[in-house]
């Protein structure tokens, strides 16, 4: 074959391949499928149906009227552009609303049990809780990522722990609950069930308890607070603290550790977690 042939091979071959590109651009606004993807076998509409939707009922501790809506929640964007089937949307739109829901709801629980906390303050206590890190948390505790739809490639990044599509698919759940039973029920599972388990999260993200609690104390116009021993035991080789906190006088929460410093800081988390109605 002449040099000139192979050249002109080259070039109708590379016009070939940006056509290829060009056409699944087109049709899927995405880059090109890879072969494990095309291959790979999904399930279709209505696949919560039966012991799998009351498994997920289970985990999300809500009964679901209508399955349609809970199917796009757990629709991602990936799983769309892989195999032909009925699903048109994924859970981008809901993940829009229930982002705006959640902020709302936990705004407004923080604003009522919160009253001597200025808006700077509480603006930094939702931001505390409702992070990407929190909710793909949660979102992993009620075992949300089982029940996703994926590509292959979007089930391996999911593997491999990103946090930004499990926070999406749990505000995209959110909205879900809401369009199906409205905003009492969206509040129920975003209060009785999520809250719980943010707070406990976000405190487990920051360890320095000390500095959180003398930054919320003071926010409430309060005197920094005060710990003291209140029970020592054991030998000492051996022995175990027993530390409380007091704000304005009154004991605030109480710790144990086996030296001071960490009888303080568990003494500091636990009135975080009485403060924030755990």
């Amino acid at each position: 074959m002449s040099q000139s042939n192979t050249k002109e091979q080259n070039i109708v071959s590379g016009i070939v391949k940006n056509l290829y590109s060009g056409i699944t651009k087109i049709a899927f606004n995405k880059r090109p499928m890879r072969v494990k993807e095309r291959e790979q076998m999904f399930t279709v509409v209505e696949f919560l149906r039966d012991e799998r939707l009351r498994d997920f009922e289970k985990n999300i501790g809500y009964k679901i009227k209508k399955a349609e809506y809970f199917e796009q929640a757990l629709t991602h964007r990936s799983y769309l552009q892989v195999k032909q089937h009925a699903l048109q949307y994924s859970n981008e739109r809901l993940e829009f609303l229930g982002d705006s829901i959640l902020g709302m709801i936990v705004a407004e629980y923080l604003f009522d049990q919160h009253k001597q906390v200025q808006e700077g303050e509480l603006t930094k206590m939702r931001s505390w809780l409702v992070n990407k890190k929190s909710l793909a948390i949660c979102a992993r505790k009620i075992n949300l990522d089982k029940f996703l739809l994926l590509s292959y490639s979007a089930s391996q990044s999911l593997s491999k722990g990103n946090d930004s599509m499990l926070a999406d698919a749990l505000e995209a759940l959110i909205a879900a609950i809401y369009l199906d039973a409205g905003l009492e029920d969206a509040r129920h599972f975003i209060e009785d069930r999520l809250l719980p388990m943010m707070v406990n999260e976000s405190l487990m993200q920051d360890t320095n308890f000390k500095s959180l609690l003398l930054e919320y104390v003071q926010a409430q116009g309060k005197s920094a607070p005060r710990y003291a021993v209140v029970e020592e035991v054991g030998p000492d080789h051996d022995k175990e603290f027993t530390v409380a906190v007091y704000v304005s006088e009154e004991v605030a929460g109480i710790g144990i550790g086996k030296n001071k410093k960490e009888a303080e800081q568990n003494a500091a988390k636990n009135a975080l977690e009485l403060r924030m109605h755990v």
